[in-house]
């Protein structure tokens, strides 16, 4: 695996925000960021890709999909992203930005932190019209301007596509009603909680207490969004993160368990093979003979 630290620095567009857009893969990137991006890599940063013509494969994490014309692609940061095979000859938009970026959009954007855990979203013929129509417009601001245009009219296009992606990702995935709860926002601030403090807190009353609700609130909110309690949800993350870190890099037991805020590698190990059905080492095990065929 890959690490795409310090990777989005060589290829933004704009000194002020951080940030890449690239169509039809138009603007050449460096030799190193290529074999980065053409392998299996952790993403440091958001990154969409808009279909423009056929199809294309992708991975993201353990599941692999298939992403159809006029379909988004989306990946979040830590998670591990790969594009099967890896092709600079597809009609794309490829735009690329981080957490400092985000925190420059007068926004919130509730579909960022994924609650219904897909990869793809799909838009009505008159949505692919805007999205491509402001895709195309920030990628010449980006890269005609022959003076660099002000940050405030780059991000009142991202703010635009970002509105695009989230109005489409819930009318695909859930009701209006949901995506507009204050449940629902809640929701999402817990698993924002959780994926920012992952290796630190796994206290659910802790995190309740954080987001001023009690534990059974908490329990009531998160099992009619997810299905599960909150306790399951936050084993259900850390053990995804053990096994990001288990098929694409080599590491002890004990260093995975320290790692992900486990004081016992041997409850970690015991919370794993409960979790995956597997031991640690049977897991390992698995995924090689996997990769061989």
């Amino acid at each position: 695996m890959e690490e795409t630290k310090g990777l989005l620095e060589k290829i933004r567009q704009h000194t002020q925000v951080p940030i890449a857009l690239n169509k039809d893969c138009t603007i050449s990137l460096p030799e190193d960021v290529l074999k980065v991006l053409a392998k299996p890599h952790r993403l440091s940063y958001y990154y969409f890709q808009f279909i423009g013509i056929k199809s294309a494969i992708f991975k993201t994490d353990l599941q692999e999909f298939t992403a159809s014309s006029g379909q988004m692609v989306f990946g979040l940061p830590n998670q591990i992203f790969t594009k099967l095979p890896y092709k600079k000859d597809m009609q794309q938009y490829a735009l690329s930005f981080d957490e400092s970026t985000l925190s420059l959009l007068p926004g919130k954007y509730p579909f960022l932190v994924n609650p219904f855990n897909v990869h793809t979203i799909a838009f009505d013929s008159m949505a692919q019209e805007r999205v491509k129509a402001n895709f195309l417009t920030l990628f010449h601001l980006l890269n005609d301007a022959p003076k660099q245009k002000k940050s405030d009219i780059i991000l009142a296009y991202l703010h635009t596509l970002l509105t695009e992606f989230n109005s489409a990702y819930f009318e695909q995935y859930a009701s209006a009603e949901i995506s507009t709860d204050s449940r629902f926002a809640k929701y999402v601030a817990f698993r924002v909680a959780v994926e920012t403090n992952l290796t630190e807190q796994h206290d659910v009353q802790h995190i309740a207490k954080n987001l001023a609700l009690t534990s059974s609130s908490l329990y009531a909110l998160v099992k009619q969004f997810s299905g599960i309690s909150p306790k399951e949800w936050i084993t259900n993350r850390i053990i995804l993160e053990a096994q990001r870190k288990l098929q694409y890099s080599t590491i002890s037991v004990k260093e995975l368990a320290y790692s992900l805020g486990f004081n016992d590698p041997g409850y970690f190990s015991r919370l794993f093979k409960k979790s995956t059905g597997m031991s640690v080492s049977q897991y390992i095990a698995a995924s090689e003979d996997l990769s061989l065929n």
